[in-house]
């Protein structure tokens, strides 16, 4: 099926494109956060907006006042790291402001945090990145306001909205690995990417017992066969997720190992897109994959580690939690907590990952293709509701 809408655009200065695809509406709205990556292409951001519409529909709930909306999403062709990032960021969203005004809620995504785009919209007149949502909203100023909270809230020094995503694919692994008959302080995990995704898996899952035995960043492995203090590794992260390596813990050593050679039980890819080719599949160790970036898997790779009876947990189950958790605050199903916060997670997680695991047991399927039929159940069920027909 084709996108409502896309975008591409050059900046005038540096010649670098950006892009933003609509891929499906729901009540005029869509949803999907903004990434900067070097390389980002059309194809990518198109792949990632229909993801969104499988994220947005999959966590549907009748009981819920969050009705879920469409998918879309944004991309930048420029390292987050460049100093011309943040003009290059404030021109393209000056020139696609209206459709942030009117359809297109956005917000972080790889390579941009919350912060950063909040101050760009504040300097463009937009109080939040959010606006489409909250101009449908009865209640939308008590709305701004638990958003506002619940980012104020900050969890051992982290903000609560830094965490959520993360939390969710742990718990998304947590569950994994118990039907696979594998208890937590029996279980080791690798992990790659660091930053509030990948930082945020590796501290729950550590939390919950497992052994995270390798984090990959930019830097390359940090490696402890033994576990690695993942708290001190946060403490020495910077705000990319690279690792100071001149603050590791006892224990940790930098390792040549590449992530993929790592064995272990849950291997987290949980920063870019399109790391695990088919050429790579074969090198995976692991017992299950549970990504927590978006697409990092090739669809050759998950079929090849499918044939090896290896399970991928995919992004869009996986990850979900991000995005669910800012619907569930604006529209008041949960209060701005982390407690609220992470209780709601652990929930709707165990129940979409046991559903899923449930009917890929019954058909053969794979995790994948019973979470779509899943999301494209909900969605019907979302626009029956929405009275779409």
């Amino acid at each position: 099926m084709s996108s409502l809408l896309e975008i591409t655009w050059t900046d005038p200065v540096t010649g670098r494109h950006g892009y933003v695809v609509i891929d499906t509406l729901v009540r005029g709205l869509a949803s999907g956060g903004l990434r900067l990556r070097e390389g980002c292409t059309l194809a990518e951001v198109r792949g990632l907006a229909q993801g969104m519409t499988r994220k947005e529909a999959l966590v549907y709930d009748p009981a819920d006042r969050y009705l879920p909306l469409g998918g879309g999403k944004g991309g930048i062709d420029i390292d987050p790291a460049d100093p011309q990032a943040v003009d290059v960021l404030r021109r393209f969203l000056t020139a696609v402001l209206p459709v942030v005004r009117e359809q297109w809620n956005t917000g972080e995504d790889f390579g941009l945090r919350q912060e950063t785009i909040d101050k760009v919209a504040a300097d463009l007149g937009l109080a939040s990145t959010v606006e489409a949502v909250f101009a449908t909203l009865d209640d939308a100023p008590a709305a701004r306001q638990r958003l506002a909270s619940a980012f104020a809230c900050l969890v051992d020094g982290i903000s609560l909205g830094d965490l959520v995503g993360g939390y969710g694919v742990a718990q998304a692994g947590l569950v994994a690995a118990e039907r696979h008959a594998l208890e937590p302080s029996a279980t080791t995990a690798v992990v790659q990417g660091f930053g509030s995704i990948g930082g945020a898996a590796a501290r729950y899952l550590a939390r919950a017992g497992v052994r995270v035995v390798a984090v990959a960043d930019r830097a390359g492995l940090v490696r402890d066969d033994a576990g690695l203090d993942v708290e001190a590794l946060l403490a020495a992260r910077d705000d990319l997720g690279v690792i100071d390596r001149a603050a590791l813990p006892a224990g940790a050593r930098v390792d040549d190992a590449e992530w993929l050679d790592v064995p272990c039980d849950l291997l987290v890819p949980a920063a870019m897109s399109y790391v695990i080719a088919e050429s790579d599949a074969a090198r995976v160790r692991a017992r299950i994959v549970v990504e927590g970036a978006n697409m990092p898997t090739l669809p050759e790779a998950e079929a090849a580690l499918a044939a090896r009876g290896i399970p991928v947990v995919p992004d869009f189950l996986a990850n979900v939690m991000t995005n669910a958790w800012w619907w569930w605050i604006v529209f008041g199903d949960i209060e701005p907590t982390a407690g609220s916060s992470f209780a709601k997670i652990d929930v709707v997680m165990r129940r979409l990952v046991t559903t899923v695991a449930d009917d890929a047991d019954a058909t053969g399927r794979t995790l994948r293709a019973s979470a779509l039929e899943l999301a494209d159940s909900n969605a019907q069920a979302v626009l029956a509701r929405a009275g779409v027909r």
